[in-house]
């Protein structure tokens, strides 16, 4: 056969390309194609020109055949379909298309037969060369992942045993039995074992009698998979018995399929932690100085017993009685020495019931019976611990007595709060104080109550000062010799918001203890004074003299005498119209001797009076002394004469001897309590100059003595 000497052999180029392009749509369309379609074209073009020069060659070899089989498996195109289709095309479309000038040599198809083969044998000897090549990758890769995860287990091992054994806290596996699996060291050195001991003990051994209710029934549903891991605060009992504290983490480690496989418990020593907050928590509900329960553990175990509605509380709430004394005169030190005795005593008078004693600071001590029978138990309790402190004292070379008085409170719980126990115990204790000291008293809720109102009306004086809700009445002095008005004495009266009309006796003594008294004092000075110069503008040839009290704590200021004579200078009253009533207990001052503002009011020319005269100091001697130019009697000597028989013929008899002790000292006798015509007539027969009293007049406003007095003729200013 002929042979051409160009560079395609012969090929039609036209064809050649026709066929490449055909070929990569065959292939396109049956596989994969890594390249884009023109230079998948291009390539198979150049393959097609190999082919031709193969048919065409002279010496033939097929490995034209064999290359193009290789570089369709090296190029991806490994689709069964595209050998398929190559090999078809070889048969039937090369010679037409490519060498259109041998489609019909028989050599020529000879060696496209030739050629068919040895493309088959080049794709599947790279195939096959592929298949193992990646196997033996897939192979490698696999030891090298199979290695990498072992040393990865063996790494993580390491590091889990790193951990495991050197941990400073208890680790401990334990299977879902309660079975210990495995502890570190550090687990074993907490609770005294070996290892191997741990290992055959069960968790359930190791739980604390003591634990907190329900522990054990959490741990059973973590291990039921309920729970994925618990915290709490534990203690153990060590092999040698001594108790531990811990805190513990309990997690649960579950399998794959979420099924509970184990639980990983990590234990930490904290024993000397809790103790320190023992130490804390006793230091914060304990007095340093006594040991006792302090007043906020008290409180505490007062509100817990008050939270019961069925149970009765009673507290005896006592002071001793002169600490202070002992304390400024021996010291401090001694002093709590003594208060350390005194609480072991109490203490221990106690510690038979069971009751709680408290020191709720100073002095002062309280006993809380939580389950109170009745008041007759709570008076056993204080009679117990009066007992216990009346024996003597030994403190540091001195042998002290001390007293104390106890305050009494019973109280059902329902709707009673620890502060109101505590107030009326306090209020309790002040009545036994009251009552002499060294006893027990009681708590009286009627009295309480009357407590309560009198602190309320201390508080609210001075406020009701400011607002004006006071008033001022005026009862009739009546001249007895003729029975005409001659003074009036001056009254305060509170009319109170929400009480109604108060008289003095409710809250005279509260301004006293309160100091309100001196303001309270200068108000009614002040308005009476004013009063008294409108009554003489109104009877210039007979006014009325205005008998203002004073108490014993006016007395005592120094700016007493100023003030009187800033009041006299401002209304423009004379001084001769204001008499001042003093109690015998005002007048006196230490020894006997006159209050310096006594003589100044008197050189005012301020009458002064003594009120109430026979139930003070009784003193006699001082009525000569002071500048007293009234004296009025106390009201039980007069209401004693309205008695039949020997009792009113005796205090007859008193007023009558006070009556011309008064006249021999030139004073004037003005008697109180006149309620009847029958002690008149018989204060007259005395020799008595004036009187007050319901039979005279009530304490009347302003307004209706100005009417009496336009009613009556002009008199002789009293006294004259």
């Amino acid at each position: 056969m002929a042979t051409s000497e160009t560079g395609d052999g012969g090929a039609d180029p036209e064809g050649a390309r026709r066929f490449a392009q055909d070929w990569t749509t065959a292939a396109g369309g049956l596989g994969y194609l890594p390249l884009s379609c023109a230079e998948t074209a291009d390539i198979l073009h150049g393959h097609t020109l190999r082919l031709a020069a193969a048919v065409l060659a002279g010496t033939f070899d097929g490995q034209a055949g064999r290359d193009v089989g290789r570089w369709l498996v090296e190029g991806h195109l490994t689709e069964p379909a595209v050998l398929g289709w190559t090999v078809q095309a070889l048969g039937e479309d090369f010679l037409p298309q490519v060498l259109p000038q041998l489609a019909t040599s028989v050599p020529a198809r000879e060696r496209i037969s030739h050629l068919q083969g040895a493309l088959a044998e080049g794709y599947a000897r790279a195939l096959r060369n592929r298949t193992f090549a990646q196997q033996s990758s897939i192979r490698q890769a696999a030891w090298s992942a199979r290695d990498a995860a072992e040393q990865a287990l063996r790494d993580s091992e390491i590091r889990f045993r790193a951990v495991f054994t050197g941990a400073a806290i208890g680790i401990g596996l334990a299977d879902l039995d309660g079975r210990i699996i495995d502890v570190n060291q550090a687990f074993a050195d907490m609770l005294g074992y070996t290892i191997a001991e741990l290992r055959e003990i069960n968790v359930g051994q190791l739980f604390h009698p003591d634990d907190a209710p329900g522990m054990y029934q959490f741990y059973l549903e973590l291990i039921e998979g309920k729970h994925d891991r618990a915290r709490v605060e534990k203690r153990y009992y060590r092999k040698d018995g001594a108790p531990i504290w811990t805190d513990l983490a309990v997690s649960l480690i579950r399998h794959d399929d979420g099924r509970p496989r184990f639980t990983v418990a990590m234990v930490e020593d904290i024993t000397d932690r809790y103790e320190l907050q023992e130490r804390l928590r006793f230091q914060a509900e304990h007095d340093p100085l006594t040991g006792l329960p302090n007043r906020v553990l008290f409180f505490d175990r007062l509100a817990r017993a008050l939270a019961d509605p069925d149970r009765q509380v009673g507290v005896c709430f006592l002071d001793l009685d002169g600490f202070k004394s002992i304390n400024d005169g021996l010291g401090h030190d001694v002093g709590d020495q003594l208060l350390a005795v005194v609480a072991r005593r109490l203490a221990d008078s106690a510690a038979d019931s069971g009751h709680l004693v408290a020191r709720m600071g100073g002095d002062e001590f309280v006993i809380l019976v939580t389950h109170c029978t009745g008041t007759p138990q709570l008076v056993g309790v204080a009679q117990a611990a009066l007992a216990a402190l009346a024996a003597p004292i030994q403190v540091d070379g001195h042998q002290l007595t001390v007293s104390a008085s106890i305050g009494v409170v019973a109280s059902p719980t329902a709707g009673t709060t620890p502060t109101e126990v505590m107030k009326a115990a306090d209020t309790t204790l002040y009545w036994a104080k009251a009552d002499g000291r060294g006893r027990w008293a009681v708590f009286d809720p009627v009295r309480g109550a009357r407590d309560v109102t009198r602190s309320a009306l201390a508080a609210a004086l001075p406020a009701a000062l400011d607002r004006g809700e006071f008033i001022v009445e005026y009862q009739p002095i009546t001249r007895l010799s003729d029975r005409t008005v001659s003074a009036v004495e001056a009254l305060i009266r509170w009319q109170h918001p929400t009480l109604g009309r108060l008289g003095p006796d409710r809250f005279v003594a509260l301004a006293e203890e309160t100091g309100l008294i001196v303001r309270l004092g200068r108000w009614v000075l002040e308005q009476a004074c004013r009063q008294a110069c409108r009554w003489r503008a109104e009877h210039p040839r007979a006014p009325i003299v205005v008998s203002v009290n004073i108490s014993a704590r006016q007395v005592s200021d120094p700016q007493l005498v100023g003030e009187v004579a800033g009041v006299l200078t401002r209304t423009g009253l004379p001084p001769e119209l204001l008499q001042l009533e003093l109690t015998e207990s005002a007048v006196m001052a230490t020894g006997g001797e006159p209050l310096p503002a006594l003589r100044g009011l008197a050189g005012l020319g301020v009458r002064l009076a003594i009120d109430d005269f026979g139930t003070g100091y009784s003193n006699l001697a001082y009525l000569r002394r002071m500048p007293i130019h009234v004296l009025k009697l106390a009201g039980p000597f007069v209401e004693g004469m309205r008695v039949a028989g020997p009792e009113g013929d005796r205090d007859e008899r008193i007023v009558d001897a006070l009556v011309r002790l008064a006249h021999a000292l030139n004073l004037t006798v003005t008697a109180e309590a006149v309620e009847t015509g029958e002690q008149a007539d018989r204060l007259v027969a005395l020799g008595c100059d004036q009187a007050q009293g319901w039979h005279f007049g009530r304490p009347v406003p302003a307004g209706e003595i100005t009417e009496r007095l336009s009613r009556g003729p002009d008199r002789p200013v009293a006294g004259q």
